[in-house]
């Protein structure tokens, strides 16, 4: 990361890290049952990591079993929304380059991190950020009949040094099925982990 994408790093909080939280904001979009965002949205977690890719005329749709989230991506020519509308997820505009779906996708509000907290090595490394500047470019591409070759290459000049990548396979599964995430219902986590915080504070106070 850049020196400014560390400064970034420094305060996000995740519900993966033990540390202190006071209230909701201490929390990651996630945490919050808002958005995973893009790329996280996109890569897999500790569970829920179905995927439905829909196509319509003109449009596909990728639908995120984890949060409940649908990206639908226009394939035409329209111009892209102003960039004094960030959105978490970003907006996506899509095109084929042979048997390749490319999208890319640009204002982003910067709001969530660029990968899953959580879900390898120190929980403090993975405190990643993003910017208003990111940008990220995917490529889908159908192998087989089961396989689509999926890649991306994010590029947040805020954020890192220079560009990257991952590509990994998503693989059709017949068997799967996805099921509301009904996050919002009673996000009784949060609720748990402010309280167990808070008590655990005021225990380490008593004990000084």
């Amino acid at each position: 990361m850049t020196e400014e994408g560390q400064k970034r790093s420094a305060p996000m909080g995740s519900s993966w890290q033990n540390r202190a939280f006071n209230g909701p904001e201490d929390f990651d979009t996630w945490d919050r049952c808002i958005s995973r965002g893009l790329l996280p949205s996109m890569l897999p977690a500790q569970y829920s990591n179905g995927l439905e890719i829909h196509q319509a005329p003109g449009y596909v749709v990728v639908r995120n079993e984890m949060i409940h989230e649908a990206r639908v991506i226009p394939l035409d020519s329209r111009p892209r929304l102003s960039q004094a509308i960030p959105q978490y997820m970003g907006d996506s505009r899509g095109r084929w380059e042979r048997e390749s779906l490319v999208v890319e996708t640009s204002n982003f509000n910067g709001k969530t991190a660029a990968t899953n907290p959580g879900t390898s090595g120190s929980p403090t490394q993975n405190n990643i950020p993003t910017s208003h500047a990111l940008r990220i470019l995917e490529r889908f591409t159908r192998m087989d009949d089961d396989t689509i070759n999926y890649e991306a290459t994010i590029d947040d000049p805020i954020v890192f040094t220079r560009p990257w990548k991952v590509a990994y396979p998503l693989r059709r599964n017949l068997t799967y099925v996805i099921y509301e995430y009904a996050c919002h219902e009673g996000n009784y986590a949060l609720a748990n982990l402010l309280s167990g915080s808070q008590a655990e504070q005021r225990a380490q106070e008593k004990n000084r």
